[in-house]
Protein backbone atom coordinates (compact mmCIF):
# COMPACT_ATOMS: atom_id res chain seq x y z
CA UNK A 1 0.00 0.00 0.00
CA UNK A 2 1.22 4.07 -0.83
CA UNK A 3 2.26 5.52 2.31
CA UNK A 4 0.82 9.05 2.81
CA UNK A 5 2.08 12.00 4.49
CA UNK A 6 -0.39 14.88 4.76
CA UNK A 7 1.15 18.02 5.82
CA UNK A 8 -0.55 21.13 7.05
CA UNK A 9 0.50 24.77 7.13
CA UNK A 10 -0.48 27.30 9.35
CA UNK A 11 -2.43 28.74 6.53
CA UNK A 12 -5.67 26.61 6.87
CA UNK A 13 -6.26 26.79 2.70
CA UNK A 14 -3.22 24.91 1.96
CA UNK A 15 -2.65 21.40 2.71
CA UNK A 16 -0.15 19.53 0.36
CA UNK A 17 -0.55 15.19 0.71
CA UNK A 18 2.56 13.57 -0.54
CA UNK A 19 2.20 9.94 -1.69
CA UNK A 20 4.73 7.31 -1.53
CA UNK A 21 4.95 4.29 -3.35
CA UNK A 22 4.28 2.72 -6.21
CA UNK A 23 1.30 1.19 -8.21
CA UNK A 24 0.67 -2.56 -8.04
CA UNK A 25 3.55 -5.55 -8.53
CA UNK A 26 2.18 -5.96 -12.14
CA UNK A 27 1.36 -9.51 -11.55
CA UNK A 28 -1.80 -8.96 -13.20
CA UNK A 29 -0.09 -8.04 -16.27
CA UNK A 30 2.08 -11.13 -15.49
CA UNK A 31 -1.06 -13.10 -15.15
CA UNK A 32 -2.64 -11.98 -18.88
CA UNK A 33 0.58 -12.90 -20.47
CA UNK A 34 0.79 -16.16 -18.78
CA UNK A 35 -2.79 -16.37 -19.78
CA UNK A 36 -2.32 -15.53 -23.50
CA UNK A 37 0.08 -17.51 -24.24
CA UNK A 38 -1.74 -20.63 -22.63
CA UNK A 39 -4.49 -20.22 -24.59
CA UNK A 40 -2.67 -19.34 -28.17
CA UNK A 41 -0.96 -22.59 -27.40
CA UNK A 42 -4.15 -24.50 -26.74
CA UNK A 43 -5.24 -23.08 -30.08
CA UNK A 44 -2.17 -24.22 -31.54
CA UNK A 45 -2.88 -27.77 -30.30
CA UNK A 46 -6.54 -28.13 -31.46
CA UNK A 47 -5.64 -26.58 -34.76
CA UNK A 48 -3.02 -29.29 -35.49
CA UNK A 49 -4.80 -31.89 -33.96
CA UNK A 50 -7.86 -31.16 -36.12
CA UNK A 51 -5.69 -31.26 -39.29
CA UNK A 52 -4.16 -34.62 -37.96
CA UNK A 53 -7.59 -36.15 -37.99
CA UNK A 54 -8.99 -34.71 -41.18
CA UNK A 55 -5.33 -36.30 -42.54
CA UNK A 56 -6.60 -39.72 -40.92
CA UNK A 57 -9.59 -39.38 -42.25
CA UNK A 58 -8.84 -38.71 -46.39
CA UNK A 59 -6.40 -41.79 -45.96
CA UNK A 60 -8.77 -44.11 -44.88
CA UNK A 61 -11.04 -42.46 -47.61
CA UNK A 62 -8.57 -42.61 -50.22
CA UNK A 63 -7.85 -46.83 -49.00
CA UNK A 64 -11.75 -47.37 -49.52
CA UNK A 65 -11.54 -46.28 -52.74
CA UNK A 66 -8.71 -48.09 -53.60
CA UNK A 67 -10.42 -50.85 -52.03
CA UNK A 68 -13.39 -50.53 -54.28
CA UNK A 69 -11.90 -50.10 -57.79
CA UNK A 70 -9.61 -53.12 -56.98
CA UNK A 71 -12.97 -55.31 -56.25
CA UNK A 72 -14.45 -53.73 -59.44
CA UNK A 73 -11.38 -54.63 -61.35
CA UNK A 74 -11.44 -58.36 -59.85
CA UNK A 75 -15.23 -59.06 -60.70
CA UNK A 76 -14.45 -57.57 -64.64
CA UNK A 77 -11.72 -60.14 -65.04
CA UNK A 78 -14.03 -62.90 -63.37
CA UNK A 79 -16.62 -61.64 -66.04
CA UNK A 80 -14.38 -62.10 -68.57
CA UNK A 81 -12.82 -65.57 -67.80
CA UNK A 82 -16.42 -66.77 -67.22
CA UNK A 83 -17.19 -65.87 -70.61
CA UNK A 84 -14.08 -66.89 -72.46
CA UNK A 85 -14.63 -70.30 -71.07
CA UNK A 86 -18.08 -70.57 -72.24
CA UNK A 87 -18.66 -69.54 -75.62
CA UNK A 88 -22.27 -69.81 -75.50
CA UNK A 89 -22.29 -66.69 -73.26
Amino acid sequence: MAEETVTTSPNPSHTTIIREGGSGSGMGIVIAIILLVAVIGGFYLFSQNSSSEAAKDDAVAQAADSVSSAANKVGNAAEDAASKADPAN
